[in-house]
């Protein structure tokens, strides 16, 4: 059996090792301070824990810090970062833009909703990650300090790793964790109900929906989840919160030519989110293999930003990056399986 990692856990869970290990009560709030404020990769860092109890540590635990296998940086400053997860390997991206850098990690080895133009989806599912390991992945890449933002929009569903995910959030937004604003960081999900209900009631971090289609029959046509998770069910369940102060409620939007990028499309979603407080993110499709979809034209897509707008419904088109390096979430960690 190998030593259990220390990375991932909660001040809780951090007290109940150290009443184990007889330290007094607040040697867990130090050691939640050299974990996640002071970021130390080694046990021996906690220098203000004593000898006897870092040995005691040391035989039953480690950190749990693991760097980045692999990383290609883009010409735009975007880099995509592999990490090894057991036989298997999931991508973290870095994304600078003048003063915000964000990070887009993963929840998830593979994913189990088979999205029809995701390339993730199209690896199966094999495991959720851990707390330990989504952590890992903010702390081990190279910049990490600089963060300003982050977002779970990388492999895999988050609320399909429910527990985990909410145990990452708390870790990120305590003042014995990160402390970070739960402004700084954003949730992705196909609209897992179950997730949605306790993350908004448990959290106070942004919330994003991927919808990509305006009607069910168009959705269910590239997203299998419309049939357990409906878009009907979804807003239904949106319009009982309050996302006028602090949190932000958006949609994900990619366009597909001659698909889903219509006027037509426009104004069927404008009337979809009429009434809730929300803006629309509308991203270019990025071409997987064996896929037959194809990216929008610009002017398309700029029409449909523009057609929104005038309907009521903030939105703006995301900026492609990346697109040198593998852009489409998958593409690197299904190479690298590949060359396996």
């Amino acid at each position: 059996m190998g030593k259990e990692y220390l990375l991932g856990k909660t001040l809780e869970e951090l007290q109940a090792i150290a009443a184990e290990a007889g330290m007094p009560r607040f040697a867990a709030k130090q050691m939640a301070s050299w974990l996640y404020a002071k970021r130390i990769a080694t046990l021996d860092g906690m220098s203000n824990i004593s000898l006897r109890h870092r040995e005691w540590l040391a035989q039953r635990y480690e950190i749990g810090r693991a760097a980045p296998v692999h990383a290609q940086a883009s010409v735009d400053g975007t880099v995509k970062y592999l990490f090894r997860v057991g036989d298997d390997f999931v991508e973290t991206v870095y994304i600078p833009d003048r003063d915000r850098a964000t990070l887009c990690v993963s929840s998830q080895v593979g994913c189990k909703m088979n999205c029809s133009f995701c390339m993730t989806g199209k690896q199966g599912f094999k495991r959720n990650l851990t707390a330990g390991e989504i952590i890992n992945q903010i702390l081990s890449v190279e910049h990490s300090d600089r963060l300003t933002n982050l977002v779970f929009m990388g492999m895999g569903e988050p609320f399909d790793n429910l527990d985990e995910v909410m145990k990452a959030l708390a870790i990120l937004t305590s003042e014995w964790g990160f402390a970070w604003s739960p402004k700084r960081i954003t949730v992705s999900t196909i609209g897992h109900l179950k997730g949605i209900r306790r993350f908004l009631d448990e959290s106070h971090c942004h919330l994003a929906v991927s919808l990509h289609a305006s009607s069910r029959e168009e959705r269910l046509s590239i997203m299998p989840v419309e049939k357990a998770y409906p878009m009907a069910d979804i807003l239904d369940l949106l319009r009982r919160y309050d996302f006028s102060h602090q949190r932000r409620l958006s949609f994900e939007y990619i366009l597909f030519k001659d698909c889903n990028d219509t006027l037509r499309h426009a104004d069927a979603l404008a009337r979809l989110l009429h009434g809730l407080d929300c803006r629309v993110n509308l991203i270019r499709f990025h071409a997987i293999p064996g896929v037959n979809l194809n990216s929008p034209d610009p002017q398309a897509m700029e029409a449909f930003r523009d057609r929104l707008n005038s309907r009521g419904i903030i939105a703006t088109i995301r900026a492609s990056r990346g697109e040198d390096i593998f852009a489409a979430c998958g593409m690197l960690s299904t190479a690298e399986k590949g060359n396996k």
